[in-house]
């Protein structure tokens, strides 16, 4: 989803102005019981991946893949547990700074950052999306704020 922006630009000939289309951010955010460098392991290890990733009980992420580098590539797949539909989720990573930032852009050109925040014995996760123009944003929000509240319950429990 896009929100329209418009730039002015004075020049000599006049003032133009031009509409940009800027993406709609949407963040989500939870704070873990875990130290920054559990929390880190647990987001980017594809064996912890495919314990979390997904939004409800009947999804599940059997399959995921991570190049965690600058320049490298990242896939999870997302399924259904009934096999009724699935999907390969997956992007490459702008930023990769260990314990502190991840950042990716999606197939679809959308970007994703990804702020880990040390605080002693607990981390806080906070991820901002561009959000897409098929679903509401709330219903954008809620998706990936469960798949967020499944890592935060998997990264405490184990």
């Amino acid at each position: 989803m896009a929100s329209s922006t418009e730039v002015k630009t004075k020049t000599r000939e006049g003032v133009f102005t031009m509409k940009t289309n800027q993406p709609t951010k949407v963040t989500v955010q939870a704070v873990v019981q875990a130290p920054v460098e559990k929390a880190w392991r647990y987001w980017t290890d594809p064996e912890h991946i495919t314990k979390w990733n997904q939004a409800s009980e009947t999804w599940h992420a059997p399959k995921a893949e991570n190049d965690l580098r600058v320049g490298g590539r990242f896939l999870t797949r997302m399924e259904a547990k009934d096999g009724s539909m699935g999907f390969d989720f997956f992007g490459i990573y702008d930023v990769v700074k260990l314990h502190e930032q991840i950042s990716y852009t999606m197939e679809d050109g959308r970007k994703v950052e990804i702020t880990f925040m040390d605080q002693g014995n607990e981390t806080k996760v906070i991820e901002t999306f561009d959000a897409e123009s098929t679903h509401s944003i709330e219903m954008q929000q809620a998706g990936w704020q469960a798949i967020l509240d499944n890592f935060k319950k998997y990264t405490e429990e184990s």
